[in-house]
Formats: C-alpha cells, sequence, structure tokens
C-alpha cells in the first residue's frame, strides 16, 4: 500500500513525524509532501496568484511552498502522476479540528483534496487544553492511530466521505474507546481580536481563536474528546442545508 502524507503544521512538525510512524507500521511505501512553513487555518486555500516551490529533503519527503491542498496537488500531479497512493493521511495536527474548526482547517483540507482527487482520505488531530494536560500527549496518537486507520479501511467509507479522526488529549491507557460522531457546534464565539497600538501610529490586531469546553450533546465530535473518547466523524463537502432548500424553493415556487 502507498501512503501518501501532508499536515497543515508544516513538514517539520512533531505531529508529522507521529503521523511517519503511524504510516511505517501500516506500509513501507510512505511519501510526504507538506507545506514547508506552518499553514495551520488555511482552509482550502490554493496559491493561485504565487509561484509554488517544491524541494526534495530526503528520499520521499518533500516540501511546498504553499498551503496543504498545495501541496496534495503537486504531489499527485508532478511526484505520483503514473502511480497514485493507495491513501492519503493527514496530520497529526497540533489540536483539535473539531465542529466550526472544520471549516478553518488546513489538516481537514489536506484530507479534503486527497478525497476530491480519488484518494481515500484521512484528518488525523490530537486535541489540546481540555484534560488539564502540561503538554500534548503524541505518544497517544501513535500508539492508537495506526488501529483507527486500520479499522477505517477494513470498514470502508464512501468516495465523498472523509473521516475526520480528533484524539483526546490523554494517557495511551485512558483512552476510552471509538466514537463515531457528527460535527457538533459550540455554544460561544471562538474567534477574537487582540488590538495593539502600532509604534508608528494607528493600531495593528493579532487575530485569537478560543479553546475552552462547551457543552455539547452526546454524539458530537466535541463531547467524545470531552469524555475521553476518540472521534471520528465522516465529512464530505456538500454544505448544502437540506430542511433549508425545501423550505425556500416552497415559498420562492409560490
Amino acid at each position: 500500500m502507498k501512503i501518501l502524507l501532508t499536515n497543515d503544521d508544516g513538514v517539520h512538525a512533531e505531529g508529522l513525524a507521529v503521523l511517519r510512524k503511524i504510516a511505517a507500521k501500516l506500509s513501507d511505501d510512505v511519501w510526504v509532501c507538506a507545506p514547508d512553513t506552518e499553514q495551520s487555518a488555511a482552509s482550502r486555500g490554493v496559491s493561485l496568484h504565487n509561484p509554488v516551490r517544491l524541494r526534495k529533503l530526503e528520499d520521499r519527503v518533500y516540501s511546498v511552498s504553499g498551503t496543504p491542498t498545495d501541496s496534495v496537488i503537486v504531489a499527485m500531479k508532478d511526484l505520483m502522476p503514473d502511480s497514485p497512493p493507495d491513501l492519503l493521511l493527514s496530520g497529526v495536527n497540533r489540536g483539535q479540528n473539531l465542529a466550526e474548526d472544520v471549516t478553518f482547517s488546513g489538516t481537514v483540507a489536506g484530507a479534503l483534496q486527497g478525497m476530491q482527487m480519488g484518494i481515500p482520505s484521512i484528518a488525523l488531530s490530537l486535541a489540546r487544553g481540555f484534560q488539564g494536560a502540561s503538554s500534548l500527549p503524541w505518544e497517544t496518537a501513535e500508539a492508537h492511530g495506526p488501529d483507527v486507520v486500520k479499522k477505517l479501511l477494513d470498514a470502508g467509507w464512501p468516495k465523498a466521505v472523509v473521516p475526520n479522526v480528533n484524539f483526546p488529549d490523554t494517557a495511551i491507557d485512558d483512552v476510552k474507546g471509538i466514537q463515531i460522531t457528527r460535527q457538533g457546534h459550540r455554544d460561544f464565539q471562538m474567534s477574537g481580536v487582540d488590538k495593539r497600538d502600532h509604534p508608528r501610529g494607528g493600531h495593528y490586531f493579532w487575530l485569537t481563536y478560543g479553546a475552552k469546553k462547551s457543552n455539547p450533546p452526546s454524539g458530537t465530535d466535541l463531547r467524545a474528546i470531552y469524555d475521553g473518547y476518540i472521534s471520528v466523524t465522516p465529512l464530505h463537502t456538500d454544505l448544502t442545508h437540506f430542511e433549508a432548500l425545501d423550505d425556500m424553493s416552497r415559498k420562492f415556487g409560490d
């Protein structure tokens, strides 16, 4: 099995090193093509107005001067045009990609691009800030990752779907299991701004993004992570709200 790896934290990120260890337990044919610098919250950005450079770092490991989506496109079209991967793994992200996060996430975007190009793709992230740990338990993702991916491959999923995997920020033995979940919704506003004075006059802003706990219902990705479970959410790119579609169609039809 040929596996392509990407991420949004950058080719030198600790999470990508963890993902390489996960992939190595599944195959000996593993390729990496990831951004050369951090691209967190890049979403599905594509570098249409700037040139993209590809650099070989070592055998089957490459960096791209662009986004996660750029990385997947370049890998598929230049590195392996005649021999595509059998699986794409994106991550392991340094921080959760849950609820509203998924539309910001470059990690999820990398997997969505792989899916769009016909490759079974999985996004993987490690939650942080929920269980009080002083550091991220990367060993939890490394230990449980191969089993989660194997179970997903055995179970299969529709071609237009990306499984979004989130590991809880707990110790290896404290993970309670795997839950198949739906995308949750937080009950507070995550985004904010930190307004500061510019030394030459005027102001500038740092955009902020909070990560406190909400109070989600059971069955959601948020609740699973809060309760110490690995969350697997099947995502797809169709953002149509079908109830609103039917309602609006009736009203406009009248």
